[in-house]
């Protein structure tokens, strides 16, 4: 999982995100109700410059924002997925935020097609 992790975080950074969050779920349910659950990160990311121009545009938008991003162990390797922007990011028919959501997905599908 770190490896992946690695190559994760490298991949983002190409698209201008940066990672701001790293929650650990496997390491939480262990800690916490004492359950062994496959390796499973929950990345929340975030590109500065779009999450101001969305923010400029709707400060609710807020509640929405970091993006995420997860990996979980398969049998066949890491499974690695994102949030889409788009539908998450959908509020009350603004275009600008519809524009800004449609390049934040571009970016996010080419992180997931460069692994």
């Amino acid at each position: 999982m770190n490896k992946a992790l690695e190559k994760v975080s490298e991949a983002l950074k190409t698209e201008g995100f940066g990672v701001v969050t790293d929650f650990n779920l496997s390491a939480a349910f262990k800690n916490k109700l004492d359950i062994d659950y496959k390796p499973y990160r929950i990345l929340g990311v975030c590109n500065p410059p779009f999450a101001k121009k969305t923010l400029e545009l709707d400060d609710k938008i807020g509640v929405l924002l970091p993006c995420n991003v997860m990996l979980q162990q398969q049998e066949e390797g890491i499974e690695v997925s994102a949030i889409d922007p788009v539908a998450a990011l959908i509020t009350d028919n603004n275009i600008a935020i519809e524009e800004i959501a449609g390049e934040i997905q571009g970016k996010l599908k080419r992180v997931i097609e460069s692994l």
